[in-house]
């Protein structure tokens, strides 16, 4: 009975909707599976436009080496949600909600998008974006960052007999909101740095390697010779 109970237990991926004003969640979505694989990429914000070095690259070279901002990072996955994996949880609807709630982190509401349109009626000049809650990703504890959802595609795979979807692969890209991306003082910027301190520590815990073990010797750096 005792034999597996050392074991622990997994840790679930998810998605946590924030009031940026409170900063207290007001919904947990937690991934059914976590993805086999993720896609990271990690782009910097290089000074002086995309030109490099020399040549006829059209490169500043007093920018070589500088940064005006932070990296602009993108997560890429595959979820996947299945109800007849949960048969002990009744599913009149299938997994219709689960799918509606991330859907909805990439449109405004029935009730926003009344109130822009009486607003427009009312002869408004001019009418401000609607702003959609905070949103954070988190992969553990050493990954909790803000983000916005850039690509959500939808596979669905089963149906039940009220053609409720009842399994379904999804394609879920974010970008990772950083200080570049949010106003002054916003709850989401002091997250960014949150999680940029977190891959600092991350980094200084690092071995650090000597240059014997690329066949170099100090004086080989210090003259730039071969």
């Amino acid at each position: 009975m005792t034999r597996y109970a050392n074991i622990p237990k997994p840790i679930r991926s998810g998605i946590v909707i924030v009031d940026p004003e409170r900063g207290t969640p007001q919904r947990i979505i937690v991934l059914q599976f976590n993805p086999d694989t993720l896609e990271r990429s990690v782009a910097p914000q290089a000074a002086g436009g995309d030109g490099g070095g020399g040549g006829g690259s059209g490169g500043d070279r007093n920018e070589a080496l500088r940064l005006k901002g932070p990296a602009q990072e993108t997560w890429k996955f595959t979820a996947e949600i299945d109800a007849t994996d949960q048969f002990e949880i009744p599913a009149p609807d299938g997994i219709h909600p689960q799918l509606a709630v991330l859907e909805m982190l990439v449109q405004p509401t029935s009730s926003q998008l009344r109130e822009a349109s009486r607003l427009s009626e009312k002869g408004t000049i001019e009418i401000s974006p609607i702003e959609m809650p905070l949103t954070l990703f988190t992969w553990g504890s050493k990954r909790v960052m803000p983000v916005r959802l850039t690509e959500l595609s939808i596979n669905e795979s089963a149906f039940d007999v009220n053609l409720n979807p009842i399994r379904a692969s999804l394609s879920i890209g974010l970008k990772v909101l950083t200080v570049s991306d949010l106003p002054l003082g916003h709850r989401g910027a002091e997250l960014y740095y949150a999680h940029l301190a977190q891959k600092e520590r991350l980094a200084g815990a690092a071995r650090a390697a000597g240059l014997g073990s690329l066949g170099l010797a100090s004086g080989d750096i210090g003259t730039g010779r071969g």
